[in-house]
Formats: C-alpha cells, sequence, structure tokens
C-alpha cells in the first residue's frame, strides 16, 4: 500500500475508495497485531501513514458524498 493523494482519490470511484479503506483497515490490524505480541515493526512510521491515509479517504468521500 502507498499513500493515497487527493488528485489519485478524485480518479478513483468511490467504491474503490471504500474497498482502499478496508485494505487499509486490515493492514493496519495486521501491523498492530504483530507489535502487540512483541514482535518488531519493520517500519514504524508506516502505522502513522496508513492511519493518516485512512483519515483522507473518509474525509474526502465525506465532503464529496
Amino acid at each position: 500500500m502507498s499513500i493515497l493523494k487527493y488528485k489519485e482519490m478524485e480518479k478513483m470511484k468511490k467504491e474503490e475508495l471504500e474497498s482502499k479503506v478496508k485494505e487499509l483497515r486490515m493492514e493496519l490490524a495486521k501491523e498492530k497485531s504483530s507489535a502487540a505480541i512483541g514482535g518488531t515493526v519493520k517500519n514504524p512510521g508506516r502505522l502513522g501513514e496508513i492511519r493518516r491515509t485512512i483519515a483522507r479517504i473518509n474525509t474526502y468521500l465525506n465532503q464529496n458524498g
């Protein structure tokens, strides 16, 4: 997964964005669970990146219906 920019979101359909949010939430859950059981996180900044991308998509969907 990568960071989704606003211009990229404009090109996507609502259904695609909603499925992207689901994928990102699953990835976030996997990363959090691996950190919780004592495993090392490969990239600690990735958690924040995923959360910000989810928030960005949700904001875009709320503004543009």
